[in-house]
């Protein structure tokens, strides 16, 4: 990744649109307009748009031609005249109603659509240049998927068929193509290319994915929506190196030129307990394990970092445990959520009781004014607009933190508040867009990010700014999952209360589902590209390490690839027979986490064709890790171990996870 994107992200910084301006007509306007196709500088090449259909093609510095978008799925009727700008140009289709504007970005072609009617438009039309070879998605941390790969393209697990919504089912608003050889492998001076497309107007916006010719293609479509307020659809083209992780570098460049991206090192410095995540390990206590006596065995044991979290039952963490907890340089706090209202008398959790007339009156209301039924058909989801505006007099918020931290808490983790799923409320005196539900609850996530060490469920980048960690976005959600969750039989229930089977009972992934979710192939870290040093990023809860016994090597081996923690179910039973081996897990892992937590993820290569050896770098060498994810050495390094080199370092730390009990 330290290769021409890098370097042309760079320079892209100091183009404008004097210095890159090519001369029209005699004047300063930038790029080139000829019989309808608009020609721009971008970092790495030119990019044209052909003002009639919205195709979009590139040209690289080494003549490289490439498709970036074929023209628009819908017709758009025949195109207005084309209007200069300093930086472009505008044009309309008068027919739609549409207004589109394109223009050289730092380095990025930049195209906006606005429309003046509710509708929808498929467009970027991508990955039909021929030599595309890979498709990236943020899918959980990541996927590099070969356009040409049976399983993705057929069968149970695979994306042919299906639609994602860009702004809640990915954890970046972002895809890409790589065009050419089979990746950054060891034959490194293979010429590729690729193209990153970034969608800041992710609300509304879709990406479905066909099978063409055999290869998978993904076309985005936006709902233009007034009442949504939607009407404006935004794409942003970079030219990349074919990299895998290309397009998160491109997305973590643009939040900074955009002053959205955070730091972990802030947030440290703001609030030293913070720093109580680097090297620590995550966990759900139940029973015995969430009382001082399990505090103190967990040190004993020889784990001097940990963040431990509990839920709010009849049974939550007591203040002599949490005092354990504190003394023993760990992180402590209660899980809530805002999300869930049910009828006081009969809630079956009390993160769902409010006081007085919470629920219903702040129920989030559908246009037909029935209340939107909560997660799992239990009450409804309750609008982040009606207690914005009940705070200053009525702190039900404040209160519920208040009461959830009495014991003496230091950090909380505010379940669903940073997801992508996000609610239109039409309740009456409430009302709200998506994009007003997000900064209603970023609001309310910063006021409580001043106190506590804050986390919550799979943390879309809109919220990286009020977070220290997340528990969710580390993992490639598939569709198979919540299908299995809901086999109690299979996954477990709810109980018993001290510990419950969801949580502890073991499952055996079916094949499609561990090879969509864990098959090191074809798994990149985008999210930790994108965001490594602004938070820590986390599996979801209910897939603790011990969850997924066939899967324990290669997430250990991910955990310590991507510097990312691994997370624990902990009952009185499970520490006893576990502690050792989670033990041995956070020993290795607390110094590389500790050296290069707060540092960005500068690099990520495979060694080998067949992608099973591959190695990450933090910062300017901070810590450099190689993972064999095989069965056979490589370069010394057995199959299923982890070498980790820090700084200055002679000679590698390794780990060989399945061994660490033996």
């Amino acid at each position: 990744m330290t290769s021409k994107l890098t370097r042309v992200i760079a320079a892209s910084l100091a183009l404008t649109a004097a210095s890159v301006g090519l001369s029209g007509c005699g004047t300063a306007e930038a790029g080139t307009l000829d019989g309808g196709r608009l020609t721009l500088p971008v970092a790495g090449g030119t990019a044209t748009v052909d003002t009639a259909t919205l195709a979009v093609s590139a040209r690289a510095e080494d003549g490289t031609p490439l498709v970036l978008s074929e023209a628009a799925g819908s017709g758009l009727g025949a195109p207005g005249p084309v209007t200069r700008t300093a930086e472009g140009a505008s044009w309309t289709y008068p027919a739609k109603g549409l207004t589109v504007t394109a223009r050289s970005d730092r380095g990025r072609l930049r195209i906006g659509i606005r429309a003046d009617r509710d509708q929808s438009v498929s467009w970027p039309v991508t990955g039909t240049d021929r030599a595309a070879s890979s498709v990236q998605l943020p899918r959980g941390e990541g996927l590099d998927i070969p356009v040409r790969d049976a399983f993705w393209n057929s069968g149970p697990g695979g994306l042919a068929g299906s639609t994602v919504d860009v702004g809640a089912d990915l954890s970046l608003p972002l895809w890409g193509y790589a065009m050419g050889g089979g990746g950054s492998g060891p034959k490194g001076g293979t010429a590729r290319h690729g193209v990153s497309y970034l969608t800041p107007t992710d609300i509304g916006t879709s990406l479905a994915f066909a099978t063409k010719g055999g290869a998978l293609r993904a076309t985005a479509a936006h709902d233009f929506n007034g009442g949504d307020r939607t009407r404006d659809y935004e794409v942003s083209f970079a030219l990349t190196d074919g990299d895998p992780v290309a397009p998160a570098a491109d997305y973590r460049s643009y939040l900074a030129q955009h002053g959205q991206l955070s730091s972990l090192r802030a947030k440290i410095a703001k609030n030293p307990e913070t720093g109580k995540l680097l090297g620590a390990f995550h966990a759900y206590l139940w029973s015995e394990a969430r009382t001082a006596a399990g505090v103190e065995r967990l040190k004993k044991l020889g784990v001097d970092r940990m963040w431990l979290g509990y839920d709010s039952g009849p049974d939550p963490m007591k203040a002599d445990a949490v005092r354990a907890a504190k003394k023993a340089g760990y992180l402590v706090g209660p899980y809530d959520t805002f999300a869930n209202g049910q009828d006081p008398k009969t809630a079956d959790s009390p993160t769902s009781a409010w006081p007085g007339k919470v629920y219903p009156d702040f129920c989030v209301r559908k246009a037909d004014g029935t209340p939107q039924t909560g997660f799992g058909n239990r009450g409804c989801y309750l609008s982040s607009r009606a207690f914005e505006k009940a705070e200053p007099g009525k702190h039900y918020l404040a209160d519920r933190t208040r009461a959830m931290t009495s014991n003496g808490a230091n950090s909380y983790f505010l379940d669903v508040d940073a997801t992508g799923e996000v609610f239109r409320d039409h309740g009456a005196g409430h009302e709200m867009t998506k994009a007003g539900d997000r900064e209603n609850r970023l609001a309310r996530m910063r006021r409580i990010a001043e106190r506590f060490v804050l986390g919550s469920e799979s943390a879309q980048p809109w919220a990286n700014s009020a977070l220290a960690f997340d528990h969710g976005s580390g993992t490639p959600v598939a569709d198979g999952l919540w299908k299995l969750e809901r086999d109690k039989e299979k996954w477990g229930g709810y109980f018993p209360q001290n510990a419950p089977k969801n949580a502890f009972q073991p499952v055996s992934l079916p094949a499609d589902l561990a090879t969509a979710m864990y098959d090191p192939k074809y798994r990149v870290p985008l999210y930790e590209t994108a965001l490594h040093e602004s938070l820590v990023n986390v599996e979801r809860w209910e897939l603790s390490y011990d969850k997924l016994p066939d899967q324990k090597t290669t997430r250990a081996l991910l955990a310590m690839l991507y510097n990312t923690p691994l997370n624990f179910a902990l009952s009185g039973p499970s520490l006893e027979k576990d502690g050792k081996e989670l033990a041995a897990l956070q020993r290795y892992f607390a110094p590389l986490h500790r050296a290069a937590g707060t540092e960005r993820m500068t690099s990520f290569r495979w060694l080998t064709e067949d992608r099973s050896v591959q190695r990450t770098v933090f910062g300017d060498g901070a810590l450099t890790v190689t993972a064999n994810f095989g069965s056979t050495a490589h370069d010394g390094l057995p199959g299923g171990c982890v070498d980790a080199r820090l700084r200055g370092e002679t000679q590698p730390r390794r780990l060989c996870p399945a061994h660490v009990n033996s």
